[in-house]
């Protein structure tokens, strides 16, 4: 029973770490993604977006979102497997994004899978490798993009 219930708390863990993702996103707290992701963290979010390293992730999720109008990032469906200090998810995700100023009227929505694998750190689960496979696209992604630069 004992391993059961770690199993469990485990899995409730993960499930918290993706929905910290989510909620990171659509509240920009770009700090927050280091209790996210790895610091040498692997991302495969499609065509030219491979990336390596924490840092270049939130630089690359700063340039869509930093400009963009408000988010919501809705994560479902979660599959999670537990095998030892590694973890296993594959969830739905539903990104809708809105435009803002001129584009206001203009928005982007993705309906997607993310495969996850996160390993105990001593600080938590953390993921180490995203994968993102999109079913669907509509709207614009025009509006994604970074937050204006300060005027001089």
């Amino acid at each position: 029973m004992n391993d059961s219930l770690n199993t469990l708390l485990d899995r409730c863990a993960v499930q918290a770490v993706l929905n910290t993702y989510a909620r990171t996103c659509d509240e920009r707290q770009w700090g927050e993604f280091d209790n996210v992701f790895c610091e040498e963290v692997a991302v495969n979010y499609g065509g030219e977006f491979k990336l390596q390293g924490r840092a270049a992730v939130v630089n690359m999720i700063q340039s869509m979102l930093g400009g963009c109008g408000p988010t919501q990032h809705l994560l479902g469906n979660f599959d999670i497997s537990i095998e030892g200090d590694t973890a296993h998810s594959r969830c739905y995700v539903r990104a809708a994004h809105a435009g803002v100023g001129e584009e206001e009227r203009l928005f982007y929505e993705v309906w997607a899978q993310y495969h996850d694998t996160l390993v105990r750190r001593p600080a938590g689960w953390r993921i180490l490798q995203r994968s993102m496979i999109v079913n669907k696209e509509l709207g614009s992604r025009a509006i994604l993009k970074p937050a204006p630069s300060p005027q001089s």
